[in-house]
């Protein structure tokens, strides 16, 4: 039984994805989507600019990919419309942060900024918030509801991933999807996580992966103004960047996810000493209240920072590991550097040492090329439909605890997204 506020939309799941990844749109961009969406890359991390931000706490409705649409409350660029998650606020170390807020929501909200310090509210120290009774009721100064406004600032201090959320009832307005990623670009330069030398990225290949959570019969009681009882707190969904596979792996700012504007499809080139030395970077950022397990299939990443700290020594000695799985708890950030080796050297000339099955013997998915080397198109049987475009190859990447990568009961539904290798640069892939 789904609770009510949801509305049943029941496309199927290969409708769903070939929606997807083709490109077609089911809905049109709003103004200040069309503006973000040409200036944003289509794939990785979409930054909004400051130091200073105006952030919206509305509500609003998104789409899941077993068809429900879920009331959700979510913060949003100022004057524009709703999204989810909020937008990834971008700043450079050292600069002075201010966050207008404005809360149009229906109770007291918030924003907490946490690893940041000397945050003020309205120019004074932000303090926690008490009752009369002596109850706490908020971890830092509010706006007040149905229009109040809150000017919070803060000097960003030190380089790293962060979370932003609500600091207001966050057991409920976190979870009702109050929260979003702060990233602050060290003095090295927008091509390095931190202040080291071994942090250095491809910017080109730099993800977000916001892991986040919910409980539909917690979302449809807000939207009726009605109590929830949080003894009964039951996810039923998962999702990546906002969204749920196959919608996770649409372009950035996709037409028919008009409140859902990130994607979280991985694009890298293999590793060459010469033309491509440097990895890309994964900024993980867990906004649930659930430990999450992610990673992609056959690869390890190397871990270089935590809650906005880098992994290293007391004389600042490299500390850095490999992890093939990122365990990463509630309201943790880990920066994972990630890089693809072609370790067989594997080509038409230098042919993998087994046999290939004839094509009428063989069982193709729809992203496989027809050839098993880097940067070739094969042949496909009769009839196959195929989404590879000039030979790349596709690496699952998802939550490890199974049970969570669904939607509602649909498998193969929940934190679900692909690590895309292309062939070596330059190449034609579109």
């Amino acid at each position: 039984m789904q609770p009510s506020g949801f509305k049943s939309l029941r496309l199927g799941i290969v409708l769903l994805l070939a929606l997807s990844v083709g490109g077609l749109s089911l809905g049109a961009q709003t103004g200040a989507q069309r503006v973000a969406a040409a200036t944003a890359p289509a794939i990785g991390l979409a930054c909004t600019y400051g130091p200073t931000f105006t952030v919206d706490a509305k509500t609003g409705i998104i789409t899941i990919s077993d068809g429900n649409t879920v009331f959700m409350w979510s913060y949003s660029v100022g004057g524009q419309p709703f999204q989810y998650p909020g937008p990834v606020l971008c700043v450079n170390q050292g600069d002075t942060v201010t966050v207008i807020f404005h809360n149009t929501l229906s109770e007291d909200s918030s924003i907490i900024f946490p690893g940041q310090t000397n945050v003020l509210a309205n120019g004074a120290p932000a303090q926690p918030q008490f009752d009369g009774t002596g109850k706490a009721t908020s971890l830092t100064n509010v706006a007040p509801a149905n229009g109040g406004s809150m000017t919070y600032s803060f000097v960003a201090s030190n380089p790293g991933t962060y979370l932003y959320q609500s600091g207001t009832n966050p057991e409920k307005q976190a979870r009702m999807g109050l929260s979003g990623a702060l990233i602050v670009r060290p003095t090295s330069g927008a091509n390095f996580a931190y202040n080291r030398a071994d942090s250095r990225f491809t910017p080109e290949e730099e993800f977000l992966v916001f892991l986040t959570e919910i409980d539909p019969y917690q979302h449809s009681a807000a939207e009726q103004n009605l109590p929830f009882d949080l003894t009964t707190y039951h996810v039923h969904y998962w999702l990546l960047n906002g969204r749920t596979f196959p919608d996770t792996i649409a372009d950035n700012f996709a037409t028919r996810l008009p409140s859902q504007p990130y994607g979280s499809l991985a694009r890298i080139h293999p590793y060459d000493a010469t033309a491509h030395p440097y990895p890309g970077l994964a900024r993980y950022i867990n906004a649930g209240s659930e430990e999450y397990s992610h990673h992609p299939h056959g690869h390890n990443g190397v871990v270089i920072g935590r809650d906005g700290q880098p992994v290293a020594g007391p004389a600042g000695q490299d500390m850095s590991f490999e992890k093939y799985a990122i365990n990463i708890g509630p309201g943790q950030t880990w920066d994972v550097l990630m890089q693809w080796y072609d370790a067989e050297n594997y080509s038409m000339a230098n042919p993998i040492p087994v046999t290939v099955p004839d094509i009428s013997n063989m069982t193709t998915g729809m992203f496989y090329s027809g050839s098993p080397y880097l940067g070739v198109k094969g042949t496909l049987p009769p009839g196959t439909s195929s989404l590879n475009q000039c030979g790349e190859y596709y690496i699952i990447s998802h939550n490890h605890a199974l049970f969570q990568l669904d939607a509602w009961g649909m498998t193969m539904a929940g934190q679900i997204t692909y690590l895309r290798i292309d062939p070596p640069l330059p190449n034609n892939c579109p």
